[in-house]
């Protein structure tokens, strides 16, 4: 995957977690004739309002993408293009974290205007494989790169983790989530990994990590105290990367070390920020925005290095 696309879906991330919130903060204000439970009638004014801001931001984004970014290479015919051995697949679960996203916005949206909750659930998860498959379709017509099968396939297990527990539970027991934390490697390659911490963020994959963060209390039966915010969390990372599919040795001016390309899992804890119990509606969307924000504890890394190490404060 391209890394500017990675910055765009990374922005789409936190963008939409602040709609997400704000979607939440106005249906729960007590004096909302919001539903709360799933409705029999559609709020027309507040469906054609979401339709609307989603048709605006679907044009504008595409638009916007494929004039920063499409129109300055060649086009060709449509085609497939096999990037599944690049960067230790760190970009497809990047892939899938940013269309749980989007799908969980699309749903909170749809339910916002009264749709039914099992529709708002299918339409929630099809908005979010739609956006991302155009996108893929724009890559399918520039002859540098082509329509990914393994993106398209990260993007809808996205839209699944999304929908499935929002059918089964109707709540998101495991919520996909990132961290990062700066490393040396985009000293070797800066205009690929980046220059500065902000691009770092989105290019750097050797400084990514993305979990699987588990609520506990949810799987307790009822009547055990325990708390209701406390997570346990798996991640996966990957290091050493200073090219996509394998590492560049530089020029006699600047020599790339022989990096060792290798994977990381993690066992931690964590923090559901949207379950920490406040009635501060500034307070509640600060930590609905952040929600995608793995929060840094203690963590054990297993590599395949075969070696076991302790961080005793990872981000």
């Amino acid at each position: 995957m391209r890394l500017s696309k990675l910055i765009l879906l990374f922005l789409t991330c936190v963008f939409i977690s602040a709609v997400c919130c704000s979607f939440n903060l106005y249906a729960q204000d007590s004096g909302s004739t919001t539903p709360q439970t799933d409705s029999v009638s559609v709020h027309k004014g507040r469906l054609t309002g979401v339709l609307s801001a989603q048709g605006i931001l679907y044009v504008s984004s595409i638009a916007g993408l494929y004039f920063a970014w499409y129109k300055d290479y060649p086009q060709s015919r449509f085609h497939f293009f096999n990037d599944d051995n690049e960067w230790l697949q760190m970009d497809k679960i990047g892939h899938s974290t940013t269309a749980y996203y989007i799908s969980q916005i699309g749903y909170v949206s749809y339910k916002w205007s009264g749709v039914e909750r099992k529709k708002a659930i299918l339409y929630g998860g099809l908005l979010g494989l739609a956006y991302l498959t155009n996108i893929e379709i724009l890559d399918g017509f520039s002859s540098q790169w082509g329509f990914s099968i393994g993106d398209f396939t990260a993007n809808a297990a996205g839209c699944l983790i999304f929908a499935g527990q929002q059918l089964a539970w109707d709540e998101q027991r495991f919520q996909l989530k990132y961290s990062f934390h700066q490393t040396s490697y985009p000293s070797y390659r800066r205009n690929l990994l980046g220059t500065n911490l902000p691009q770092q963020l989105v290019k750097d994959y050797n400084g990514q990590t993305y979990w699987l963060s588990c609520n506990i209390a949810s799987f307790l039966p009822k009547g055990i105290k325990f708390p209701k915010w406390l997570n346990i969390a798996a991640g996966y990372g990957a290091e050493g990367m200073v090219g996509a599919k394998s590492n560049s040795t530089g020029d006699p001016d600047n020599k790339i070390p022989d990096f060792q390309r290798y994977r990381q899992y993690y066992l931690s804890l964590d923090v559901d920020l949207t379950r920490i119990p406040t009635r501060i509606k500034p307070l509640k969307a600060l930590l609905t925005v952040f929600s995608f924000i793995k929060v840094p504890f203690p963590a054990i890394e297993f590599n395949s290095l075969d070696k076991i190490k302790f961080h005793y404060f990872y981000f």
